[in-house]
């Protein structure tokens, strides 16, 4: 099995989109959500919940940065084929 970077890349930025459509939605809860960690940590996200305009915006550039990781990182490293995968026709995106 060959370990496939651009594939972990593919799910963080997932996350990252995720993650900044549910602090669109609903600000408050999505800042909730991240309340565990250290100190500092859950001092900020509490911060956030007082804060939802920033929240947004935070959560918007989470989207962009994480379309723009992908978009960018597609065209450094074009998605190959396993092993398994070749001569069957299909393309991998």
């Amino acid at each position: 099995m060959q370990f496939d970077f651009s594939r972990w890349k593919h799910f963080t930025a997932m996350a990252l989109i995720g993650d900044g459509v549910m602090g669109l939605i609903h600000p408050s809860r999505d800042s909730r959500a991240w309340q565990y960690g250290p100190k500092p940590w859950q001092n900020l996200m509490q911060s956030l919940e007082k804060h939802p305009n920033l929240t947004r915006a935070i959560a918007a550039a989470q989207i962009v940065g994480g379309v723009l990781w992908v978009l960018h990182s597609e065209e450094k490293h074009p998605p190959t084929l396993q092993a398994s995968e070749k001569g069957t026709g299909r393309h991998i995106a």
